[in-house]
């Protein structure tokens, strides 16, 4: 199995690769991408919205990663990854790809931000992605925005810094995390594992 790490200038590159080369499978760290060359693709991320969208713009990307979620290769978008899946943010300006219909707003709490540290997941609906995962076990957040979903069929799980917000969204082959699954311990290593042999594996 071949799994696609995609280095758009603004991804935690090493800790995700290691994590996943920890469960078996082939890694490439692509900064071009060939949708049909691999088995499930993963867009990283830690920045800014805008950074990361003109990124994906300026190195090709925007397109390839489109195409491979249309064409039904299981994607896996972890924090601005995920972000970068809705239509724009507050954060800046830039048009993210707008597979998911929505946008990427800011936590707007009276407590510190960014929203630094464990915090734990409340389970909404259930997804393969998720199995094997009690509710409100912990992964490691940091971040100042948050995914807001048209649709809320689309979220998995949810969590509360004050307000509740998304926290994973999940349909049709395409999964996205708000925090750092390579950073969460066993609650990552779970969803890691899920995604590859559950997800990709089908």
């Amino acid at each position: 199995m071949r799994v696609a790490v995609v280095n758009y200038g603004v991804g935690n590159i090493f800790s995700v690769t290691s994590a996943l080369k920890r469960l078996g499978v082939e890694v490439e760290v692509v900064a071009k991408l060939d949708p049909k060359s691999y088995d499930a693709i993963v867009l990283p991320g830690v920045g800014n919205f805008e950074a990361g969208s003109k990124a994906l713009s300026e190195r090709g990307l925007r397109g390839a990663i489109i195409e491979a979620i249309n064409a039904g290769v299981p994607v896996l978008g972890i924090c601005l990854g995920m972000q970068l899946m809705l239509e724009s943010s507050e954060e800046g300006e830039g048009e993210g790809l707008g597979v998911v219909k929505g946008r990427v707003v800011r936590l707007r709490v009276p407590g510190k931000l960014p929203h630094m540290g464990w915090n734990s997941l409340s389970l909404v609906r259930w997804s393969e992605f998720l199995d094997g995962l009690g509710d409100q076990e912990w992964a490691y957040f940091v971040h100042s925005y948050y995914p807001s979903p048209d649709d809320r069929e689309v979220v998995l799980c949810e969590t509360e810094y004050f307000i509740r917000f998304p926290s994973v969204l999940g349909f049709k082959g395409l999964y996205g995390t708000q925090f750092h699954p390579e950073k969460s311990g066993e609650t990552g290593r779970k969803l890691l594992r899920n995604f590859i042999y559950k997800c990709v594996r089908r």
